[in-house]
């Protein structure tokens, strides 16, 4: 079997498969990116780069449909939901093609000392590989294209294996949109060829997205070679409810970063559930009464609002770490069961500090729920974690809801609302979550050369 394949996660058929690149296909998709960058990519303009980003938002509108049902087979997004992802990203492109030339202007540095002018330049590095994961093919993609390809860097994409229908309709859409043949470059590539990469001369940098062993044998192999590399990690994301006047919209907002999006299986999606002891038990009572009757449904239906997992192995690997958490004291309130890739919304209570789950990472429909007794308590718990993606927090108490924002040990705090990603907004972590960001000015700036130009007087 191919590595690079598409597998049904919903049927267990495999539907595509796609040849790995020889080491010669490899070399000259790295040498059209290169020469791409040397001319290309240092002689286009903003604008005309932003011509090009606004033509790739078009296109990902006008084959929205297509796309979604590509996801949806590689990887077992309901369709519904897949079509709301090419929705951000087409939202994603438009936004950096209309403020490329704000994000790209010279930014003048007022003197202390002598005469003239100083401004520092932002200009393309180079060549930059991504290294992605499957969970949102075309989203994750996004946040490392959109800004590198608006700056004049070229994109080298190394999708994970399940990926491959989606990340060559991606290629296809960029050449479409008239970038030229080698700035944004499909691999299908295996990790030692990624190893080989991170070490040519040509690469300048590298984005991954995955988990924490892809990212520490990443970030070791870019260290050696003095190469810059953001990480973004996933995450144990805590959802700390302190106090509510609409306790069934908080419970809706719950449910949604937890269950309703992707079956669970978000880098930034609430996981564990931090409930102050007197709403604990009307908090666990609605969210069981809402998850009661949800089971996993085909995710090519309409209106599906959970879907399988990604493959069997990644509920099998769901399914053993409740296993193990129920060994280590914790009682399932709900669900807990498999049939192939799908697995049942699943509620965990009772989870000791020392139980091994209370460290880990659920990628799935699993929530973890902890009563606590202050606002103290909260924070403590949620600080434990060796994780530092995204938070959340709800408070009636605007003065607390800035203290527990600040306190919190998260690269992304959002308080009384979720489902508030855009464009704009960067993206990243701390602690073993990672480092460096995507998105917003932050991410612009992770791979440029911010050249200082000092004329005097």
């Amino acid at each position: 079997m191919s590595t690079y394949a598409v597998v049904d996660p919903a049927t267990g058929q495999t539907i595509k498969e796609f040849a790995a690149l020889t080491d010669a296909e490899l070399e000259a998709k790295i040498s059209r990116a290169d020469e791409v960058h040397r001319t290309w990519g240092r002689t286009s303009t903003p604008a005309e780069r932003a011509a090009l980003l606004g033509r790739v938002a078009e296109l990902y509108a006008e084959r929205r449909d297509e796309l979604a049902r590509i996801i949806s087979r590689e990887m077992g997004k309901p369709v519904d939901q897949a079509g709301l992802e090419v929705d951000y990203v087409s939202a994603i492109y438009d936004y950096y093609g209309r403020n490329a030339e704000k994000f790209l202007a010279d930014e003048p540095i007022d003197l202390e000392w002598g005469e003239g002018t100083a401004v520092v330049r932002r200009s393309s590095l180079g060549v930059l590989l991504g290294v992605m994961p499957w969970n949102y093919p075309y989203y994750q993609v996004a946040r490392f294209a959109g800004p590198n390809l608006m700056a004049g860097n070229t994109v080298l994409l190394k999708h994970a294996a399940q990926c491959p229908e989606s990340s060559a309709a991606m290629e296809q859409i960029f050449l479409d949109a008239g970038f030229p043949a080698g700035a944004f470059e499909n691999l299908y590539a295996t990790y030692a060829q990624v190893d080989g990469l991170i070490a040519d001369p040509r690469v300048q940098g590298v984005s991954v997205t995955g988990s924490e062993k892809v990212g520490a044998h990443i970030a070791q192999a870019a260290g050696r070679h003095l190469k810059k590399v953001v990480l973004e990690l996933g995450g144990a994301d805590p959802f700390i409810v302190l106090s509510s006047d609409d306790l069934d919209a908080t419970v809706e907002a719950a449910l949604t970063v937890r269950f309703f999006d992707n079956a669970g299986q978000m880098c930034c999606g609430a996981k564990r559930f931090i409930v102050i002891d007197s709403l604990y038990d009307a908090f666990l009572e609605k969210m069981t009464a809402n998850l009661s009757e949800l089971r996993p449904g085909d995710p090519m239906a309409e209106g599906t609002a959970l879907g399988p997992l990604s493959s069997v192995g990644a509920a099998e690997f769901l399914e053993d770490q409740v296993s193990r958490a129920v060994e280590g004291g914790a009682k399932v309130a709900l669900g807990g069961t498999r049939e192939g890739a799908a697995y049942c919304p699943t509620i965990l209570v009772d989870i000791d500090p020392a139980n091994e789950a209370a460290a880990e990472e659920f990628f799935g429909p699993v929530a973890n729920l902890y009563r606590v007794a202050s606002e103290e308590e909260a924070i403590a718990l949620a600080n434990s974690s060796p994780f530092g993606l995204g938070s959340y927090v709800f408070t009636t108490d605007a003065a607390q809801a800035e203290r527990v924002a600040d306190a919190l040990e998260a690269g992304m705090v959002f308080v009384n609302i979720v489902g508030a990603d855009e464009p704009a907004l960067p993206f990243g972590g701390t602690k073993r979550s990672g480092f460096g960001r995507e998105l917003g000015k932050y991410g612009v700036d992770e791979f440029v050369n911010r050249k200082l130009i000092r004329i005097g007087g």
